[in-house]
């Protein structure tokens, strides 16, 4: 079996995917300690402030998350898609809360 000879360019995509993919996955262990917060703000002691503020920084990790993992595969970072895939939890939060911020 012969070696394969890579070339800088190849290299340097792989050292990217890499990086990316563990920024990716640092981003993980906040993105679970906020759902955990959240969970408890909004279940056991419904609490306005820590609930808007657990959802906006699971809101920020994921599309962090996301971020690094397409800056890892050398695609745009910014993408419609990247925001419109936080609306279906964003939605259900704003029905989860409607009745404390209606009431």
């Amino acid at each position: 079996m012969t070696a394969v000879q890579e070339g800088p360019g190849q290299q340097q995509r792989q050292v990217r995917a890499l990086v990316g993919l563990l920024a990716a996955t640092a981003l993980v262990y906040p993105l679970l300690l906020c759902a955990v917060r959240l969970t408890f703000a909004q279940l056991l002691a419904v609490d306005l402030g820590g609930t808007l503020l657990w959802l906006t920084a699971g809101a920020v990790c994921s599309v962090a998350a996301v971020a690094a993992l397409r800056w890892g595969v050398d695609r745009p970072v910014r993408s419609p898609w990247l925001l419109t895939g936080l609306l279906p939890p964003v939605a259900f939060e704003a029905w989860l809360l409607w009745p404390l911020l209606a009431g």
